[in-house]
This record gives C-alpha cells, sequence and structure tokens, in this order.
C-alpha cells in the first residue's frame, strides 16, 4: 500500500529550497499549515514567493515567514491584519500582487486542473486589469488571468488517511482544496490520521491523488479576533 505518512513536519518539507513558489491554504487564521510554517522558519529558507488568501498577523501564520524576512513576494487578497506587512510592502521590502479573492481562489484551482488562463470580469477597469489581455464576451469586458502553479501547496486538513485522502472541517475548508491542486508537490498536515478505507468516499474533499505527504501534527488554533460580551 502506497504510505505517504511522514514523521515530522520538517521532514515534510526537507526539500523545499530558496526562491521557491508556495501555494497556501487558509483563510485568516482559520485552517493554515501552521506546524508547516514553522517548520519553514527553521529551515531558513529565503526568498519565497507565497500565494494565500492573506499574510495571517504579525505572530501567527505567514506572518511568522514575513517577521523573518523569507518571503520576496507575496500574492494575496486581503493582508489588512498584518502591520509587518504593511511595512515591508509601504518600503519597497515586499513585492505584492493583489487578485480579487474569487479570482484568486479560481486562479488556483485552474492551476490545478491544467488550465493555463480564463477570462473573468472580476477587476476590469481597475488597477487589477493593468498590463493583462481583456475581451469582450457577449457585450461585457473580461481580464484574462492565468492559473497558478506552485512548487509546493501547504494545506491543512482534518482527517486523512495514508494514502493521502483530506477531510477539512467546516469553514476551515475554505482556499484549502484549491492550494492542494496547485502545487507540484502537495504537503498536508492533518490534525486524525483514519484507517484507510475508513472515510466515506462521498465525504472526501481533497482525493489522495494529488497529495504527496501527510504529517500529523498538533494545532493551536487560534483566533484572530476574539469577540466577547462584556
Amino acid at each position: 500500500m502506497i504510505d505517504k505518512v511522514v514523521a515530522t513536519a520538517d521532514e515534510a518539507i526537507g526539500d523545499l529550497r530558496d526562491g521557491m513558489t508556495l501555494v497556501v491554504g487558509g483563510f485568516g487564521l482559520c485552517g493554515i499549515p501552521e506546524n508547516l510554517i514553522d517548520a519553514l522558519v527553521r529551515k531558513g529558507v529565503k526568498d519565497l514567493t507565497c500565494v494565500s488568501n492573506n499574510a495571517g498577523v504579525d505572530d501567527w501564520g505567514l506572518g511568522l515567514l514575513l517577521k523573518t524576512r523569507q518571503i520576496r513576494k507575496m500574492v494575496s487578497s486581503y493582508v489588512g491584519e498584518n502591520a509587518e506587512f504593511e511595512r515591508q510592502y509601504l518600503s519597497g521590502e515586499l513585492e505584492v500582487e493583489f487578485a480579487p479573492q474569487g479570482t484568486l481562489a479560481e486562479r488556483m484551482r485552474a492551476g490545478g486542473a491544467g488550465i493555463p488562463a480564463f477570462f473573468t470580469p472580476a477587476g476590469f477597469g481597475t488597477t487589477v486589469a493593468d498590463g493583462k489581455e481583456t475581451r469582450e464576451f457577449d457585450g461585457q469586458m473580461y481580464v484574462m488571468e492565468r492559473g497558478i502553479v506552485g512548487d509546493f501547496s501547504l494545506v491543512a486538513a482534518w482527517k486523512a488517511d495514508r494514502l493521502g485522502n483530506l477531510v477539512y472541517r467546516k469553514t476551515a475548508r475554505n482556499f484549502n482544496p484549491m492550494a492542494a491542486t496547485a502545487g507540484r508537490v502537495c504537503v498536508a498536515e492533518v490534525e486524525e490520521l483514519v484507517e484507510v478505507g475508513s472515510l466515506d468516499p462521498d465525504q472526501i474533499h481533497t482525493p489522495g491523488v494529488f497529495v504527496h505527504r501527510v504529517v500529523v501534527a498538533p494545532r493551536k488554533k487560534r483566533i484572530e479576533q476574539r469577540t466577547v460580551r462584556k
């Protein structure tokens, strides 16, 4: 039987090198591969291009890689919770490519499906369309966007079996299914490892054919903005 489970997060990203492009799942701090990110900090790889909905916060998620200056470029749709991101961007230390959120998700999905480009109305007439091909279809203008294919994709899931079949939990699914397919090598950190055959095939969100490595790792699941009653 194919067994894709590795012992540690450090082993799972052991062959990741400087200058690579990473497609990272998660939304805010929900469903982020926090243990794999910590492993990247320890490994010290640099000049990374990270494709992710956002860059976490200053002291968690991809914000940790910003703090250590390991990210050269971010491709994101929302970065409003990270002061270090703002500082590096405004000072010219960090290259940033913004994309509408739905467009970013579709760019990941398209890359994973082998689709090199697609047309979308989102962003036409704005700076998002600068330098991109535009075309009219049925009387409406569209912008051409490229599919994204990364060297690695890093995702977080709830359950997995040794074949790499993944199940995400509730809103932690977010960008993870699209990100998982968009990397040439997909690494998934999971909370629970279950026996092969115990997952309902109809409930599997990412088939194991897309996943190359699985690491079981405890997760802290920090809350980005806690709101409580007085």
